[in-house]
């Protein structure tokens, strides 16, 4: 009876545990999004405030903010790889494919 318990209650903290990591993922993966979004119109706005072309620096530069934080949130999930980065190049793949 008390190792039933003590095998219910480890289940409960691995959920808990996987619950929290998700949330944990979801908030980095939506702050970075907002953020390159927010870091784009900040430098759009300066631009136009500096330069006097009023909504054309501030439009430009939110979709470019806009594009890098999409860059930003699949780099983070794992879909896109990191600059720099070692990798397999389609080179690497046909030169070393068995023929």
């Amino acid at each position: 009876m008390l190792d039933d318990r003590r095998v219910e209650e480890e289940k409960a903290a691995r959920k808990s545990q996987s619950n929290s990591s998700g949330y944990a993922q979801a908030m980095k993966l939506s702050s970075e999004f907002i953020a390159g979004v927010l870091v784009g119109a900040g430098i759009g706005w300066v631009a136009d405030q500096w330069l006097g072309t009023a909504p054309l620096g501030l439009i430009v530069f939110l979709l470019l903010g806009f594009a890098a934080g999409v860059l930003n949130v699949l780099r983070s999930a794992g879909v896109v790889e990191q600059p720099g980065s070692k990798g397999t190049s389609k080179e690497d793949v046909h030169k070393n494919r068995p023929d």
